[in-house]
């Protein structure tokens, strides 16, 4: 065991000649963290037997370069909105449209390319260390109404990951934010994740149409290869013969969490069985993304060296329902002025 520190260190810059830093927290019990100023990206989880269980690059041109959202900061919606718009008190609001007809992860331009701000950086008096970060997207920003004032701080201590993000904005507008890390926990480029087993904390989760929109209502995952209630090998649903997974090239779903697990509770547990490593994630959103790295092609190398193939990584983004600002059955997702958006993701590592 160590004492809690923070290193700061210059990681490249943009085209604009813009500093970009790598904030690295040590909790001082074993996880390390690193953090990029770029996208407010989580760039390396270290665990304390050494190993680095997420997928990412050593360099800022290959982030640059991708639309993976390799470990960034995603808003100012996380996951589709369908047709790129949203309607506010009568209003239409077209919006950024970056993924065919819809709006993914904020539109062409979102948060994941911003250079956030830091805050702070240190040891923090909770223990442990920590890291926060500002972003301010404004009026209008890719089609979103509203200047939105962001905050998000890491927080690393024993061996937990905390995520905290606050927003306030001087117009009505939707936003969910997450990160997009892919874990693999046998170690970053060590494969795929099919032999990974997963849990989630969800009977139900939403069927999609063709364009990866939810489709109707909630179905019960019973029966079918979305049933994770009791811990399951990835690779046993990946390539089953189901429309769903047709849909989404693999798992690329929203998951319901359990009302009785979705205040701060235990929203899933991935586990490598071959090196016993485990990361449990606990939100307060209402739903999980389950993405698999469907569209994952060898384009890009990782920090060790091999390429990002099909599956390479596991996405478990905490979130609120993809396209809610166009259902109003589902869960709200609207921020309005003299509101505070607050959301908080936890990932326990073992």
């Amino acid at each position: 065991m160590s004492e809690p520190s923070v290193q700061i260190e210059r990681f490249g810059e943009t085209p604009d000649g813009e500093p970009v830093e790598a904030v690295t927290l040590d909790g001082g019990h074993g996880l390390v963290v690193t953090v990029l100023t770029y996208g407010a990206t989580l760039q390396r989880i270290v665990l304390a037997d050494g190993t680095d269980v997420l997928l990412g690059f050593d360099d800022l041109i290959n982030y640059r370069r991708q639309r993976g959202y390799f470990g960034a900061t995603v808003g100012r919606y996380a996951n589709r909105i369908g047709g790129g718009r949203v309607e506010i008190d009568g209003v239409v609001h077209e919006l950024s449209r970056n993924n065919g007809a819809n709006t993914l992860h904020g539109g062409e331009v979102g948060f994941d390319q911003a250079l956030w701000r830091i805050e702070q950086a240190g040891p923090s008096d909770e223990g442990g260390a920590e890291l926060v970060m500002s972003h301010v997207s404004p009026d209008g920003d890719q089609g979103f109404p509203g200047e939105l004032a962001v905050i998000v701080r890491f927080h690393v201590a024993g061996s937990r990951l905390a995520m905290r993000y606050l927003a306030t904005t001087t117009a009505t507008t939707p936003v969910s934010l997450t990160s997009h890390g892919y874990f693999n926990l046998a170690g970053e480029g060590a494969g795929d994740i099919l032999d990974h087993e997963l849990a989630v904390c969800a009977s139900q989760f939403l069927p999609i149409d063709p364009w990866s929109i939810p489709a109707g209502a909630p179905a019960n995952v019973e029966n079918t290869p979305f049933d994770f209630m009791s811990p399951r090998r990835i690779g046993d649903g990946i390539g089953a013969d189901n429309q769903q997974i047709d849909f989404g090239a693999g798992y690329d779903h929203c998951f319901v969490l359990d009302e009785l697990e979705a205040d701060k509770g235990l929203a899933a547990e991935l586990r490598d069985p071959a090196s016993g490593r485990v990361v449990r994630v606990y939100t307060t959103e209402p739903g999980l993304q389950v993405y698999t790295g469907n569209a994952l092609d060898g384009a890009f190398s990782g920090k060790s060296g091999r390429p990002y193939r099909r599956y390479a990584g596991i996405c478990l983004e905490t979130q609120a329902f993809p396209d809610s600002p166009n259902r109003p059955d589902f869960p709200s997702c609207w921020l309005s002025p003299g509101e505070t958006y607050e959301s908080e993701t936890r990932l326990l590592f073992e």
